[in-house]
């Protein structure tokens, strides 16, 4: 059965000399896995910087009863980005991202929301001048919403701590070592109202950016214990002085 959508570039791997394997969030059909023909196979091949990460793609697939992966049989990119790709800060945000979306989300069931979200977030990234160190900051927190993982702004005060396996605020600090102290729980209340409009008003150092970054990894680990130690995360952590 032949089916058209649009989707994300995720994650794209070699599986033959002539064949990708294509990791997509699509809109009508969540995540997906196609095969791809390779530039060598000449008769139907789909040129590889269709799927560069992030990429804005509009295919047609064929998905065949018993087999795991669709079969790509046409792919056009929806929006040739300039900067997205040519900018080394830009390109290496959205290594990370991709990375990030390939490790947590699994759902084969569509999620338009989601999708809409994703699909701003990259043109964001791509059009953002100023403020763009905190863009990967901002994303990380907005997208914890879409994952049912979020914790709940409203239920911070001063002078608490923040369980991060609860996903609470907490009068005491925990008996595990998995929380933030007064002060890192009063910037992630602050953070948690962050978003892509206001996200150059936020003021960190390296040190800080790095810690939170870090925090925020824990936090996706720790309630989606599937999601493995992020590649990308060093090179993000040495970007921003």
């Amino acid at each position: 059965m032949l089916s058209k959508t649009q989707g994300i570039v995720l994650h794209a791997t070699p599986y033959s000399d002539t064949r990708l394997i294509v990791h997509i969030y699509t809109e009508d059909y969540g995540r997906t896995s196609c095969i791809a023909a390779r530039a060598k196979d000449r008769k139907n091949s789909l040129p590889k910087a269709l799927f560069t990460p992030l990429s804005i793609i509009e295919i047609e697939m064929e998905q065949k009863n018993g087999r795991d992966f669709a079969q790509l049989r046409e792919v056009k990119l929806l929006y040739p980005f300039a900067n997205l790709f040519a900018d080394p800060v830009k390109n290496a945000l959205a290594l990370f991202v991709a990375e990030v979306l390939f490790r947590v989300v699994r759902e084969t069931a569509p999620d338009r929301r989601l999708f809409a979200f994703l699909t701003r977030s990259i043109h964001v990234l791509e059009d953002t001048g100023n403020g763009i160190a905190n863009f990967h900051l901002a994303f990380l927190l907005r997208l914890l919403a879409y994952l049912g993982i979020s914790p709940n702004a409203d239920a911070y005060r001063d002078g608490v701590w923040f369980d991060m396996q609860d996903g609470v605020f907490v009068d005491t600090a925990p008996m595990h070592k998995h929380f933030l102290d007064k002060a890192e729980s009063r910037i992630l209340a602050r953070l948690l109202r962050i978003s892509y409009e206001n996200m150059s008003l936020y003021a960190f150092s390296r040190h800080q950016r790095i810690l939170i970054l870090n925090k925020l990894i824990t936090y996706y680990r720790l309630h989606l214990p599937e999601v493995p130690e992020i590649k990308s995360l060093p090179i993000l952590q040495s970007l921003f002085d």
